[in-house]
């Protein structure tokens, strides 16, 4: 069995904690919490939908940024599953073996840095340089995402913190690269193929 990184001694306590009061909560929440964190991904995606939707109609070089968001997602969870690699910390519920939400992800599933966390916080940092309302509402969507990583059992919270903070960063490096070409960009885009992407017939 391929063992990695025990984690534990960083906030095993704080991650008992919390799995501790899931177990005392009543199950409706836990069953909320437990699709959030399942299926909760797809409201980003539908946010980035809407933000390079709002940015075409309007005909804006920031339709380049909104094209840009996934691209940018993509790579703040390509940085963190390189760190994974690293890192290889195994999951808390296989180090602690505590009762959780979530199915214990297998040996070699490494726990550090969360991808949820990280490709959330990557799209709502990269959404607030295209829309703040959108990018706001991304946000508070992204803590709710990295808080349910712990509360199902599969993560520590320095996980979760961890990759929360390398997708914002990620995110803050290139979305400030595209848009400071935005201008650019938009201008050679608009004269190929891709320009029904960029503005609206």
């Amino acid at each position: 069995m391929t063992r990695g990184y025990d984690g534990s001694g960083v906030d095993g306590n704080a991650y008992t904690d919390v799995t501790d009061l899931a177990h005392r909560t009543p199950g409706w929440l836990d069953d909320v919490i437990s699709a959030w964190s399942l299926y909760g991904l797809a409201l980003f995606a539908v946010l980035m939908l809407v933000a390079w939707w709002r940015a075409r109609r309007t005909g804006s070089p920031s339709a380049v940024t909104a094209l840009a968001v996934p691209l940018i997602t993509l790579a703040g969870f390509g940085v963190d599953l390189l760190l994974k690699l690293v890192v290889r910390e195994d999951r808390p519920c296989q180090s602690l073996h505590v009762a959780v939400l979530e199915a214990c992800p297998a040996p070699g599933d490494w726990s550090f840095p969360s991808n949820h966390a990280a490709i959330a916080s990557a799209a709502a940092v990269a959404l607030l340089f295209v829309s703040r309302r959108l990018g706001l509402v991304a946000l508070g969507a992204a803590v709710l995402m990295a808080a349910s990583r712990v509360w199902v059992g599969v993560h520590y919270p320095h996980d979760v913190l961890a990759g929360f903070a390398l997708g914002a960063l990620v995110a803050v490096l290139c979305a400030r690269a595209v848009r400071r070409r935005q201008g650019v960009l938009a201008d050679r885009l608009c004269h190929g193929r891709l320009r029904p992407l960029l503005t609206a017939p």
